[in-house]
């Protein structure tokens, strides 16, 4: 009888069906049906069907046939778009369908027609478009769908995917994702009084309690959900993600967590067949969820997750118990050894963030028992390390033991009852997988970090018990030192991947070895000293051999090169209270060694050399000079001692003049080698600022033939080379900066003598105006000469920061060359590679460093210099206005950087004090205008997302903006009001910003617009002078659009209130100014503040406010000010004190929307 119902009621509902796609009203039809059958909930509202779409009444029902056919032509042209995007290889036809379904995603009737899709789609590709589309419509921020619209959604999805539980594993998931997104963005919507979106288990027990295909979605539906609530997204305020996160946290991720540990304790139980797929996923996805629960951001931190050394989880209180069990640790421990490898590695990522829960979290014995049940457990995989070869065990794994050490101190480790058994075993894995160094090599970093740590802790642990490290740490230093040695030959042979390439990966590993070989020196230096004297003497026999192979000297010269490396990181880890004579006379016969070795390989620079090899030596020399040269360091006599023995340097001045020959020698015979070079003048850089070791380096015979031979005849790297890039010329600025720095140690007043170190750049000044004053020149030629000019003498410019020095290169460069500079602007302005480091060098001299720019007060020199700078700024800027549409791949080089280094520039000379720009319009001159009106053209050539996305072009024009609100208001006044509405629309975004440096930038050139438009309305009350025009065209735009300061408000004081707000201070500023400008609207917000939190805690909330105000007069005097900053540090902590156990819903996230 019942199948016979059954069937009777789909034949129905197919006629049914069939005649509302007459009537084109299938959604209304399917949802009537399916709520009449009991499987769809019913969302009422006085009685009436709430429809995801709004349907037409009446006459309107009965569509013209011709209408319809075009609607199911339609559906059927979104297929076949569907397809094409999806399917076709065809690069043009892709785009067409992205463009056309793009326009559909944005078309009114895309609600209905998405439903369609779902139900009528022949294909999985529609059934994507719509979820996706759907997700899109339920995201937006303006015009939301209704609330009504949303539930019936919701659960138009679940009833979808209970029907529905084979679908495209893609369209599963985007339905899925779909359900999260609208369940997280309405988490605090209510009807009648009840949360509708929160019932998240409720909403899956159905799925729970069915198939296995069935449970998996209802698992992943939660899994996804966790994963989208503890993600911000970018289109809705941080402040309503986090309060959504913490109520999800504090009412419902705690219950799904123990769920899931519940059914992995039923899998577990049961003998599941892994071999089956549906039953494999449905692990899978528990395991996910466990992890996701996990992993979630409990107080709002957003850590990095490529920072994984300090990652602690920050398990809230009320989980203890799930933590004090044993039961939990031991389930994951046992999965790892029952299930397959393929999913173990889920495993071991879950016990990885229970290895790093809060240390307050327990109490002392509480803490040694869980540390007791967790370092039993990796004994245990220790042990049994069959599924260790899988690359992502393995690597899960190290992670595992790497947060042994950063969650835990080494003096609670080593009274663990299994350690000297757990450590030996550990010290074994360790020396294992260094030795086969080509298997996952990125995990190693993980291992090495737990024995760094492990060593660092030695001087502090005071537990009696022994640690042990005395024994181990030996081993894993050999081992590391001895494979990498190995490593060499079969990369070589093989042909393989060398991991010297990786700079970034070997300076990591020799930081961390640095530590770890100090551990036991005595041993760490005797194996450095016996391996790098065979490998020495092996070297130079076979150099010595006529017969040997260039294959066995390479071999060589890589193992050098390794022991060079890990000797200067070993060095470089000397820490001053711990080292003794002993030690220091042990790096000794390492320095010696290494330069012994130098002046062979530099014997052999005219014949041959090896790259790898002279980047070492230089990473070497640069530990050497941080620990044993400078002003703050103590000079060790045993080092000096041995270095005196072996090589005759008998004090700092004499191995400064090793530093500097093989400086020299470097940049003879490796000039056109870039990181060799530019390793090498870095090397040479740091050496010029110490202010003890520089004067010492001037009086080398090496320096000053340096000093009176800067040219490409004796350094290659300075010569004109036709097959360089232009951007290879970047460290000739880090080289002049250093002999700058030298040549200003003795140069005083002395022009004959800065004269003469000018001689080459002045012959190159005289070679660009040569080929610039012909018609016919070789561009290229007349491009490189400049670029390399600019380039140097940025360097001295950046080096001069003393008046008379600088005095000196400004005589120098103005007015006898500052054409050519203008003229290079002119013709070249559509070359970045060009006119880029012709504005930073303008940049530099119009920066008022150290105030080295004060002329005398009958010079008119600061004046000329400004209006230099207008001229550049506006050539540069009216041209590159004319390039037009840049592709958005390139526009930050073409454009944005130029126009970047236009506004540091400005802002520069703005703020230099040495030019009266009151000056300028009193005597009719037009430079300030013209700079001014440029800097206006540009910005308004810039989209405001730009703005934010460039984090140099932000910084240089928020900091500009800072200073023309300071001193240049009356310039801001007299703007057209949309170029007003631009500027305060790019503060009001800067304050939400990520950067400390733009956000409290904003809030500085925000405080000088209230102030001012504060000092305008108070003057207008009062008898005085008429205003400006432009003073009233200012106010007047402020009246016509109050709404833009109104938000500048809600967003000072949402950061205040809800946020993590960094720069306090400066938010405090601008904020008493925007309240008295907003007096009624500040109320309002208040009113809205207080009436959202619980009714018990409003009276204390409004408390909060009055004390707020309190005391505070109507003016912005500087007392007052200050008075106001200090009521908002208390306002601050006790409304936070207030809120920190509401789980209520905000409302004002309204106002911050």
């Amino acid at each position: 009888m019942t199948l016979c119902c059954i069937k009777l009621f789909y034949v129905i509902f197919n006629c049914i069906k069939l005649y509302c796609v007459i009537l084109n009203c299938v959604p209304l039809c399917y949802i009537v049906l399916h709520r009449a059958a009991g499987v769809l909930p019913a969302a009422t509202s006085g009685g009436a069907v709430v429809t995801l779409v709004t349907h037409k009444r009446g006459s309107e029902r009965c569509m013209k046939w011709r209408k319809m056919a075009d609607h199911v032509q339609g559906l059927a042209q979104l297929e076949i778009l569907c397809k094409q995007l999806y399917e076709t290889t065809d690069t043009a036809v892709r785009h067409q369908a992205e463009k056309a379904l793009v326009e559909f995603t944005n078309s009114p009737d895309c609600l209905s027609k998405c439903q369609l899709l779902l139900e009528r789609g022949s294909s999985s590709y529609s059934q994507l478009l719509a979820a996706t589309c759907l997700s899109k419509l339920v995201s937006r921020t303006s015009n939301p769908l209704p609330l009504e619209q949303r539930i019936d959604i919701r659960n138009y999805v679940l009833n979808y995917l209970a029907t529905r539980p084979k679908l495209a594993a893609f369209v599963t998931q985007a339905l899925i994702q779909l359900y999260a997104r609208i369940t997280k963005l309405g988490w605090f919507d209510c009807q009648k009084d009840d949360y509708v979106f929160r019932n998240v288990i409720a909403d899956v027990t159905r799925f729970l309690q069915d198939s296995v295909e069935h449970c998996i979605i209802g698992v992943t539906i939660l899994s996804q959900l966790t994963n989208e609530i503890n993600q911000a997204d970018t289109t809705h305020p941080l402040t309503k993600h986090r309060k959504i996160a913490s109520s999800f946290r504090d009412s419902s991720l705690f219950d799904i967590f123990t769920l899931s540990c519940n059914l992995l304790k039923q899998a577990s139980g049961k003998n599941l067949n892994l071999n089956d797929e549906s039953q494999h996923g449905l692990l899978m996805q528990l395991l996910k969820l466990s992890y996701n629960c996990l992993n979630y951001d409990f107080i709002g931190t957003s850590t990095d997750e490529s920072s994984d050394d300090l990652c602690t989880v920050q398990i809230p209180t009320s989980w203890r118990s799930a933590f004090l069990d044993s039961s939990t640790l031991q389930l994951f421990f046992n999965l790892y050894h029952s299930i397959p490898p393929s999913l173990s590695p889920l495993v071991l990522s879950c016990l990885v963030q229970i290895a790093s829960v809060r240390r307050s979290l327990f109490n002392n014995a509480e803490r040694a028992k869980f540390l007791s049940h967790l370092v039993d457990g990796v004994k245990r995989i220790l042990a049994n390390p069959q599924c260790l070869p899988d690359p992502n065990n393995y690597h899960e794994f190290c992670r595992l033991l790497a947060r042994l050490k950063s969650n835990y101190q080494l003096g609670e480790l080593v009274k663990v009852e299994n350690y000297p058994e757990v450590i030996r075993l550990i010290a074994n894995f360790t020396v294992t997988s260094l030795q086969h160094w080509e298997f996952a090599p990125n995990s190693v970093h993980y291992l090495l970090s737990l024995w760094q740590r492990l060593a660092a802790s030695v001087p502090y642990v005071k537990a009696t018990e022994p640690h042990l490290l005395e024994t181990y740490t030996p081993e894993v230093t050999k081992a590391y030192i001895t494979s990498r040695l190995e490593s060499v030959h079969v990369i070589l042979r093989d042909g393989l991947e060398d991991p010297l390439d990786d700079a970034g990966l070997v300076q990591q590993q020799l930081d961390q070895l640095s530590t770890i070989g100090r551990c036991e020196y005595e041993k760490t230096c005797a194996l450095l000293v016996q391996l790098f004297d065979q490998a020495a003497q092996t070297y130079q026999e076979l150099l010595q051999s006529t017969n040997s192979s260039a294959m066995d000297i390479t071999v060589q010269e890589g193992r050098l090169t390794w022991l060079v490396y890990i000797i200067g990181a070993v060095i470089g880890g000397r820490v001053s209270f711990a080292s003794t004579d002993e030690q220091d006379a042990m790096d000794g016969e390492l320095v010696c060694r290494v330069l012994q070795l130098m002046n062979l390989t530099d014997s052999r620079l005219a014949q041959a050399g090896n790259e790898r090899l002279e980047l070492a030596m230089l990473s070497f020399f640069e530990q050497f000079r941080k620990i044993y040269i400078g002003d703050q360091v103590q000079k060790s006599s045993k080092l000096y001692r041995r270095l005196s023995e072996v090589l005759g340097l008998n004090d700092e001045t004499m191995v400064l003049s090793v530093f500097i020959g093989k400086i020299i020698t470097n940049l003879k015979y490796w000039g056109q080698c870039e990181p060799i070079t530019s390793k090498t003048l870095q090397l040479l850089n740091d050496l010029s600022l110490g202010y003890s070791s520089v004067r010492k380096l001037v009086k080398l015979s090496a320096v000053q033939f340096m000093l009176n031979n800067h040219t490409s005849e004796h350094f290659s790297f300075l010569g004109v080379n036709n097959q360089s890039n232009l951007s290879d010329m970047r460290c000739r600025t880090t080289f002049y900066t250093a002999l700058g720095r030298l040549l200003m140690v003795d140069l005083g007043e002395d022009e004959d003598q800065f004269e003469q170190f000018m001689l080459p750049l002045t012959a190159a000044f005289e070679a660009v105006a040569q080929m610039l004053s012909t018609n016919t020149f070789n561009e290229q030629e007349a491009k490189r000469t400049l670029v390399g000019l600019v380039r140097d003498l940025r360097g001295i410019a950046f080096a001069f920061n003393a008046k008379t020095s600088f005095m000196m290169l400004f005589d120098w460069i103005y007015p006898t060359y500052m054409p050519i500079l203008q003229r290079a602007i002119e013709l070249w302005y559509h070359d970045p590679a060009c006119t880029t480091p012709v504005l930073k060098l303008m940049a530099e001299l119009v920066h008022n460093r150290s105030q080295r720019l004060q002329f005398d007060v009958s010079s008119p020199n600061g004046i000329l210099l400004f209006r230099e700078t207008s001229k550049m700024i506006t050539t540069y800027g009216n041209r590159i206005l004319t390039l037009g549409e840049v592709p958005k791949d390139q526009v930050y080089g073409v454009k944005l950087k130029g126009v970047s280094v236009c506004f540091a520039m400005l802002k520069a000379v703005l703020s230099g004090n040495y030019v009266n720009f009151g000056v300028f319009r009193l005597y009719g001159d037009d430079a300030l205008d013209n700079a001014l009106q440029t800097f206006i053209k540009l910005l308004l050539s810039i989209p405001h997302s730009d703005l934010l996305d460039y984090p140099k072009l932000s910084q240089s024009f928020y900091s500009l903006l800072e200073v023309l609100t300071q001193d240049h208001m009356n310039f801001i006044a007299s703007l057209e009001p949309h170029v007003v509405m631009y500027i305060l629309s790019s503060i009001s975004e800067g304050l939400t910003a990520l950067d400390t440096m733009v956000c409290t930038g904003c809030c500085s050139s925000l405080d000088h617009i209230v102030t001012y438009l504060f000092k305008q309305l108070s003057r207008s009350t009062k008898k005085r002078p008429a205003p400006m025009a432009t003073d009233d065209r200012f106010l007047h735009i402020m009246q016509q659009h109050p709404e833009m300061i109104q938000q500048m408000l809600s967003t000072v004081l949402n950061i205040i209130i809800f946020e993590d707000c960094r720069n306090q201070w400066s938010m405090s500023r601008p904020l008493l100014g925007l309240i008295l400008l907003n007096e009624k609207y500040f109320a309002d917000l208040r009113n809205s503040i207080v009436n959202s939190q619980p009714p018990e805690k409003q009276q204390a909330m409004h408390l909060c406010f009055e004390n707020l105000m309190e005391g505070i007069e109507r003016n912005l005097l500087t007392k007052n000010r200050d008075r106001f900053t200090q009521n908002l540090s208390v306002f601050r902590r006790e409304v936070n004190d207030s809120m920190k156990n509401s789980t209520y819903g905000v409302n004002s996230n309204d106002m911050m929307s």
